[in-house]
C-alpha cells in the first residue's frame, strides 16, 4: 500500500492537471488577443480600372415625303367641222295650258268586258292548286286505308313507311293520272297507285263551279305487331 505522502511521477500528473490547464487556457487567450490587434498592411496594393464604355450615337432618320403625282390630263376632244350652209328650222310649238273645269271631262274607255263562255272555258284548261273549297275524300281517310292491299314482299322483308302520291281531282270527283312522289318500295308504290284509283271525292269549288284541283295524299304501310 503506498503512503499519501508518497509521491509518484503519476501523482504528480494527477495533482497539477488543473493548474496545467488553466494555464493552457490563458496563453491561448493570449495568443487570440494578440492576433485581432495586429494589423494587416499588404505592401503591394492591386488598383482595379474600369474601362470605358463605347458610346454608340445615333443618327436622326429624316422621313421621306411622297408626293402624289397629279393624274394626267383628259385628252382633248376632236372638234367635228360643220356646214356653213345647214339650216336649222325652229317650229313653233303650241300648248294649251288652260283648263276648263265647268265642262265635261272626257274619260278613258273602260277595257272591253271578256266574255263569260272564255271565263267558263278558262276554267274548264286550268287545273287549281289552291281553290275556295278544297276536294274532300269520301268516307274519311281512315275507310280509305282499309281498302290498300299490304304486297307480300313488303310484309316479308319488313318494309313499313308512307307512300306519297300525287293527282289530278276532276270536276266529277274522280283521281286522273297519279303518280307516286315519294316511296317506299317493296310493292307498296303500286299498291298505293292501285288503292288511289278507286278513291272518290268531293270536287273542288272555284267560284261556285267545279273544277280541277292538283292534290297530294299519302298512304300509310305498317305492320301489326
Amino acid at each position: 500500500m503506498i503512503a499519501p505522502n508518497q509521491r509518484t511521477p503519476e501523482n504528480g500528473l494527477k495533482l497539477n492537471y488543473q493548474i496545467h490547464l488553466e494555464i493552457g487556457f490563458i496563453i491561448s487567450l493570449l495568443i487570440l488577443i494578440t492576433l485581432f490587434k495586429i494589423k494587416f498592411n499588404p505592401q503591394t496594393k492591386i488598383h482595379y480600372t474600369q474601362q470605358a464604355q463605347e458610346t454608340v450615337k445615333m443618327e436622326d432618320v429624316i422621313q421621306t415625303k411622297q408626293t402624289e403625282a397629279p393624274p394626267p390630263p383628259p385628252a382633248p376632244q376632236t372638234p367635228v367641222a360643220v356646214p356653213n350652209d345647214e339650216v336649222i328650222n325652229d317650229t313653233p310649238i303650241s300648248l294649251n295650258t288652260e283648263l276648263d273645269l265647268s265642262g265635261p271631262i272626257a274619260l278613258p274607255d273602260n277595257p272591253p268586258a271578256q266574255p263569260k263562255a272564255d271565263t267558263e272555258e278558262n276554267d274548264k284548261n286550268t287545273i287549281f292548286v289552291v281553290v275556295e273549297r278544297m276536294p274532300k275524300l269520301i268516307g274519311g281517310l281512315d275507310n280509305f286505308q282499309k281498302t290498300v292491299e299490304y304486297p307480300k314482299l313488303a310484309k316479308e322483308a319488313g318494309i313499313e313507311g308512307r307512300v306519297y302520291v300525287k293527282f289530278v281531282i276532276n270536276e266529277k270527283g274522280n283521281v286522273v293520272n297519279p303518280k307516286v312522289v315519294r316511296g317506299i318500295g317493296g310493292g307498296c308504290d303500286q299498291a298505293a297507285i292501285e288503292a288511289v284509283k278507286k278513291a272518290k271525292f268531293v270536287p273542288g269549288l272555284q267560284r261556285g263551279k267545279p273544277v280541277k284541283v292538283w292534290y297530294t295524299m299519302p298512304i300509310y304501310f305498317k305492320l301489326q305487331k
